[in-house]
């Protein structure tokens, strides 16, 4: 907790993202990639974030969590 508190004062604020980058197939190693299949990196610290294409916007850390489960349902009822 107070590690979180040091870092929203002192921390990265994330304001500077590079292009989207789209992971291929299986090279979805990154957490943020396995997300939507696309991620952010902030240039300053290194972070990486979901990012979806259809909004345009970097996807919040609890709404990444609802979009895992929705491509879940998605894959197993293409299956």
């Amino acid at each position: 907790m107070i590690a979180n508190l040091f870092d929203m004062v002192f921390g990265c604020w994330h304001k500077n993202y590079s292009f989207p980058i789209t992971a291929k197939g299986s090279k979805r190693q990154s957490p943020a990639a396995s997300v939507t299949g696309t991620y952010v990196v902030c240039l300053d610290c290194g972070k990486e974030f979901a990012y979806d294409w259809q909004n345009m916007k970097v996807v919040s850390e609890g709404a990444a969590s609802e979009n895992v489960k929705w491509h879940a349902h998605k894959a197993a009822k293409a299956a």
